[in-house]
């Protein structure tokens, strides 16, 4: 009898912030790993600015840390195991360290924003099972997040709605560059879909772009 234990894959869901990735993540009823944790702190030099703006664009690749994102998965796929971030959005800085354990678990969800940004090292790594980009409704998405963004006090209710307002406009073009960078556009149902069919071993690796 073989002991092959078969390897542990990540699926990487991305989606406008909004768009519901969380709540998909935990109707799964797989581990789920949080890229928002890997955002970078409120005081590092490298953030990016909203141009003609004051605001800091959290919406900008360029505020997160995808190496310590890729690094994370990629032990987490080896070992099961890995140290992560705790991150606090009011605040924007890491306020702790916490341990994600998934065991032998052959898939895991990490979910985020910018989730799509890390498609392409995640399959050059052997590391991804499939990769999506949920899409709804802009006005659907706007109103959810401010709501949750709101019931949270994520950020100043000015710069929520400067954000919010942002966002609504270029919903399409951020599911647009998403799908470009790999990730598969879709609504709820197919998401859960594919990912019954990922933890089935019914893997739908995207192909190099």
């Amino acid at each position: 009898m073989s002991s092959h234990i078969a390897p542990t894959r990540v699926v990487l869901l991305a989606g406008p912030s909004g768009s519901g990735k969380s709540s998909l993540a935990a109707r799964a009823g797989l581990p789920v790993l949080r890229l928002d944790d890997f955002y970078k702190e409120g005081d590092d030099p490298t953030l990016p600015q909203v141009e003609g703006s004051g605001d800091i664009d959290w919406d900008s690749p360029a505020s997160w840390d995808a190496d310590a994102a890729v690094a994370a998965i990629a032990e987490l796929c080896r070992t099961g195991r890995t140290n992560i971030p705790v991150y606090d959005i009011a605040t924007s800085s890491r306020v702790g360290q916490d341990v994600l354990d998934i065991e032998r678990t052959p898939l895991f969800v990490a979910e985020g924003i910018f989730a799509a940004e890390i498609v392409e090292r995640c399959r050059q790594l052997g590391l991804l099972a499939d990769a999506l980009c949920l899409r709804g409704r802009p006005s659907t998405t706007f109103r959810r997040r401010l709501l949750r963004d709101l019931r949270e006090g994520r950020k100043s209710v000015p710069f929520l709605l400067r954000r919010g307002w942002r966002l609504m406009r270029a919903e399409r073009a951020i599911v647009a560059r998403q799908t470009a960078l790999g990730a598969h556009a879709c609504a709820k149902e197919e998401a859960l879909g594919r990912l019954a069919a990922a933890a089935a071993g019914r893997h739908r690796t995207p192909a190099a772009r």
